[in-house]
């Protein structure tokens, strides 16, 4: 009987059409096989649950006080990444639904606390100590990004990730985007709130005219044109500037580009580093695969208001070539120390394992002999160092293939595109609106399994962002009414 139902819930969670239901299921089945016993209970050895049983009775207690200014000592010295292990991976992957119920309660006291102290209830610690206490929090806590890998035409995996985790209001406003990823992540942060569900919408997304099937290489002669491409950027976002982006949304959007050039650096276009530089020609930068379409020459606005050419001398390619995924320069600019990272690449999903869930044997000898074989290439690049100076288109392909060997691919949190057996011809193809549809649905599908992942994980750095953005505003305004005065 129990596993009848367990195998009635699996298929109505393989069967679901909303993440509703997928929960619904999963809910279900953790009941029908026992887990909800589990989470009920504190016991677990990747964390120091007895530590945190004690940080939320302390809590509870000084909330039921209304100690005000012991609250504020205990979240003090309690608000950090992964505390007591809480982060760990493997809390995640015993239930089908959520983790233990006592890391959940936990979380949300602190949320809850950081709400309460952060309103006008509370009148006895003054506004200034409390702004000071909010950015230290979330500078020693830190932030949550999103992520995603270069991806050809399996972008719209990246829609159906961005759908699922915008509908469960848990999309991060950081993010990054190389190739592919860069379109989804300009689409987000050139519109509204009100303006986006529209374009999770397959019919919404296709690119180009439908061209007819073709088994040449990488789309062969129907290869989505540069030209198409331009076009469509064109239709799907305004023309705006990194910084104007910002302004209007309030996402951060990073983009990453590659040099077409020697002796460039790849770059990492935002509102902080390169505010003036308008997104479209950053996203068709990232999106000029090399040796399929021509390098891209940057566009800005200048100090009166024109479009002019952005580092003229310069061209820019796929950024996944370098920097897939920008850890390090996100950690800079944002203070960002955890990823949700939605991978589509076509030369890495076949190989990505998911860290995090990657604990038996037969996973433990693959990536092992993933790291010989980076090893192996490394050391045989650097001894033909010197012949392949003789052959510059070569040696440039060879220098390309380890920077895309030697990167990380994967982050805290990874939403990894199941292997598909499409024909090649379709990576850089304009698809049809049935393949558009199912890209996205499989991103959903992919996501609705870490949903709860990302709301535990993310929730106090949500509610840090979400104070202080509030308490800025409100500095702003003071601001601005003393200088009327003045004026006046």
């Amino acid at each position: 009987m129990i596993l009848n139902t367990t195998l009635k819930m699996e298929k109505a969670m393989a069967q679901a059409n909303s993440y509703s239901e997928w929960s619904k299921a999963a809910k279900a089945h953790d009941k029908s096989t026992g887990v909800d016993i589990w989470k009920a209970s504190d016991e677990s050895k990747h964390f120091d649950h007895a530590s945190i049983r004690r940080r939320l009775k302390r809590l509870s207690r000084l909330w039921k006080e209304q100690d005000n200014a012991g609250l504020l000592y205990a979240l003090n010295e309690g608000i950090h990444g992964n505390m007591d292990g809480m982060g760990h991976a493997r809390l995640h992957q015993k239930a089908k639904f959520g983790t233990k119920q006592l890391i959940q309660d936990y979380v949300d006291a602190i949320a809850n606390s950081l709400e309460y102290l952060a309103s006008d209830k509370v009148t006895d610690i003054p506004f200034e100590e409390k702004l000071d206490f909010f950015r230290r929090a979330q500078h020693c806590y830190g932030r949550s990004a999103f992520l995603m890998s270069g991806s050809g035409a399996y972008l719209y995996f990246h829609v159906g990730v961005a759908k699922a985790l915008w509908e469960e209001g848990l999309l991060p406003d950081i993010m990054s985007g190389s190739s592919g990823g860069s379109v989804v992540g300009a689409l987000i942060s050139t519109h509204t709130d009100k303006e986006i569900p529209p374009f999770f919408k397959p019919e919404n997304l296709i690119i180009g005219p439908e061209h007819e099937e073709s088994d040449g290489f990488l789309g062969g002669p129907s290869r989505m044109r540069a030209d198409e491409i331009r076009q469509r950027l064109s239709d799907m976002l305004p023309d705006l500037t990194f910084q104007e982006a910002y302004e209007l949304t309030g996402r951060h959007l990073n983009v990453s580009i590659a040099p077409a050039e020697k002796h460039q650096t790849s770059r990492l276009l935002n509102a902080i580093a390169s505010p003036n530089v308008f997104i479209r020609e950053a996203v068709l930068a990232s999106c000029a695969v090399p040796g399929v379409y021509p390098p891209v020459t940057l566009a800005a606005k200048d100090h009166r208001g024109e479009r002019v050419p952005y580092l003229p001398n310069r061209k820019w390619v796929d950024g996944s070539v370098t920097h897939d995924l920008p850890v390090k320069r996100l950690a800079r600019l944002y203070g960002v120390n955890h990823h949700i990272v939605s991978q589509a690449n076509p030369l890495v999903t076949p190989f990505a394992t998911d860290v995090s869930q990657s604990r038996n044997p037969l996973s433990s000898i693959r990536n092992a002999s993933t790291a010989t074989m980076k090893a192996w290439l490394n050391a045989n690049v650097e001894i033909m160092q010197k012949p392949l100076s003789y052959f510059p288109r070569l040696n440039s392909m060879a220098n390309m293939a380890l920077s895309v060997i030697n990167q990380d691919y994967t982050g805290d949190i990874n939403i990894i595109r199941p292997t598909m057996f499409w024909s090649p011809s379709k990576l850089l193809s304009n698809l049809p609106v049935e393949d558009i549809a199912e890209l996205i649905q499989l991103g959903e599908r992919t996501t609705w399994p870490k949903i709860e992942m990302v709301r535990t994980q993310t929730k106090i750095s949500q509610t840090l962002d979400r104070i202080l953005f509030e308490y800025e505003n409100e500095l702003a305004h003071d601001h601005e009414l003393v200088v009327k005065r003045k004026i006046a």
